[in-house]
C-alpha cells in the first residue's frame, strides 16, 4: 500500500456515501481482526507495545473519536516511514486502500463500538400491530400476518381438517395418508 497524506484521507473519507454507512461489526472488526489483532488483540502472548484493539478501552488509546486526523491509529496505519507503518510489512496482512478509508470514516463518524453478535443478549422483539385481530391466535401469528399485510396480501382462510390431515402426512412421511389400517413392516 502506498503511504497516504492525511488531507488525502480526509478528502476520501468525505467521498464515502457516510460515516453512518459503515458498519462496525461488517467493515470495521474484520480488518482490525485481519491486520490488527495477531499483534494488538486478546493475546497476551503475542501482544506488541501493550495496546490492545480488540477493546474499545484499548482502541480509544489510539483513537479520537470524531478526529480520524488527530488519531494515531490513522498516523500508523498511513505512515510513509514503512518503520513506523501498521501493520509492519513482515505481518503480511497489508492494509488496502478501501481499508484505511473504512477506518477514517469509521473513526470520523464517531468511532461506535458494538459487541461481537454472540455476546449481544438477545431481546424479545415487540408484536407488530395488525389490522386483522381476529386471525391471531398467538403472538407469531402477528408477525406472520404483518408480513402478509405489507406486501398488500390477506391470509387464506383455514383449511378444513381432511386438507389438513393430507398436508400433515405429506410433510411427514411425503405419501398422502391412507384410509385403512398400516401395512405390516
Amino acid at each position: 500500500m502506498r503511504a497516504l497524506s492525511t488531507s488525502t484521507l480526509l478528502l476520501a473519507a468525505t467521498s464515502l456515501a457516510g460515516a453512518e454507512d459503515v458498519d462496525f461489526r461488517r467493515d470495521v472488526r474484520p480488518v482490525l481482526a485481519r491486520s490488527c489483532f495477531p499483534c494488538h488483540g486478546p493475546d497476551r502472548g503475542t501482544r506488541k507495545a501493550d495496546l490492545r484493539l480488540d477493546t474499545r478501552e484499548g482502541a480509544l488509546a489510539v483513537l479520537v473519536p470524531g478526529d480520524a486526523a488527530g488519531s494515531e491509529l490513522v498516523h500508523r496505519i498511513t505512515a510513509a516511514d514503512p518503520a513506523e507503518r501498521m501493520p509492519p510489512a513482515e505481518h503480511g496482512h497489508a492494509l488496502e486502500d478501501a481499508d484505511v478509508r473504512t477506518l477514517v470514516a469509521w473513526i470520523d463518524g464517531g468511532a461506535a463500538w458494538e459487541l461481537h453478535w454472540a455476546f449481544v443478549p438477545p431481546r424479545r422483539a415487540a408484536p407488530p400491530a395488525v389490522s386483522q385481530e381476529e386471525w391471531v391466535r398467538d403472538p407469531l401469528d402477528r408477525f406472520v400476518l404483518a408480513g402478509l399485510e405489507a406486501q398488500g396480501l390477506a391470509p387464506a382462510p383455514e383449511a378444513d381438517r381432511a386438507t389438513l390431515l393430507r398436508r400433515l402426512s405429506l410433510d411427514l412421511t411425503g405419501l398422502p395418508p391412507s384410509l385403512g389400517p398400516p401395512a405390516p413392516l
